[in-house]
């Protein structure tokens, strides 16, 4: 009985130590996870730890000889496709992205671009799916992006720390998006700007462009995250003076609901939430009342959207600040 005890307490043992060597084995194939321990500074260092651990980055991406991964560029030097490291490499595609584009980019510059909109340069032979660092499920904030940017950096560049603290016009444009989707809870602005095209401009104007039934919302990050997300879920919560919603019922029984555009002793002229105006004589209204708990713009958004939408609508609008 304890021959058979022993043997079968022997094969677990066994089993579990084959477990425990594919794992490591795994690991090691793909350059060995790192875990960082608390925030990390923005340094080659950290940037090593986001890239290797918390980034993914190793997924998609090998660094030389180190980790095995094909499905995106290898950040270091390897065969004849890659005869200089991401750091000597950046600075050449950083001219290539200045003709481009008709703007003046550095070597950071180009991997702020790389990061915060990969879709903008995809290398010869690789896929555009890159994911978005800064949005679910990776989430990186701003300051672990630059970690990354100078751990880049040094393979084979100039680490420059005061381009990543004293940004350029192009890098903190992407910066600035980054921020507005950690203060978003980790949405996509770009995504966001198509949720916005879809369910919000035909009511609202955002520099110059859209409807004029709501509120201009070109400046409206000013008002925080919080407040933007309850003017969506919970449109009648807090409404802009002007945007108030009217009732008018005529003397015939008829009822028109909408924002009062004008109002004159004539007539008063009702917007409806379609973006049809009426005008409407006085002296065919019995009454007009102000509808202080209502809206005129839909209170089920939250039906209409998912909880991604939500978030990508918001960093959006975090972006805009009247500027």
């Amino acid at each position: 009985m304890s021959s058979a005890i022993g043997k079968v307490f022997g094969f677990l043992l066994l089993v579990l130590g084959t477990f425990l060597w594919i794992g490591h084995a795994v690991t090691a194939l793909t350059g060995g996870e790192k875990a960082a321990a608390g925030a990390v500074e923005v340094s080659p260092e950290g940037g090593e730890t986001i890239f290797w651990g918390k980034g993914r980055c190793f997924t998609c991406h090998s660094m030389g000889d180190r980790g095995s991964a094909v499905r995106g560029p290898n950040q270091g030097v390897f065969g004849d496709k890659f005869p200089l490291p991401i750091g000597a490499r950046a600075a050449e595609r950083a001219k290539a992205r200045s003709q481009k584009t008709g703007q003046t980019y550095g070597a950071t510059d180009y991997l702020v671009e790389s990061l915060a909109d990969p879709g903008a340069y995809v290398v010869e032979g690789y896929k555009n799916e890159m994911a978005i660092v800064y949005a679910p499920p990776i989430a990186l904030n701003v300051k672990e992006v630059k970690a990354v940017i100078a751990y880049l950096q040094s393979q084979g560049g100039e680490v420059d720390l005061e381009a990543l603290d004293k940004p350029s016009e192009v890098a903190k444009k992407y910066f600035g998006k980054m921020a507005a989707a950690q203060a978003a809870g980790g949405g996509d602005p770009g995504a966001g700007e198509q949720v916005y095209a879809n369910n919000c401009a035909s009511c609202h104007a955002v520099k110059g462009q859209g409807g004029e039934i709501g509120p201009d919302l070109s400046g409206i990050a000013a008002k925080g995250v919080r407040f933007i997300e309850d003017s969506i879920l919970r449109p009648a919560k807090s409404i802009t003076p002007g945007f108030e919603t009217w009732t008018v019922t005529e003397k015939d029984g008829r009822k028109t609901i909408g924002l009062k555009t004008t109002d004159s002793a004539a007539e008063v002229e009702i917007t409806k939430a379609t973006g049809e105006k009426l005008k409407i004589a006085k002296a065919d209204i019995k009454e007009i009342e102000q509808d202080k708990d209502a809206s005129v713009m839909p209170d089920n958004l939250n039906e209409a959207m998912t909880v991604k939408d939500l978030q990508d609508v918001l960093a959006y609008m975090m972006l805009q600040k009247g500027e």
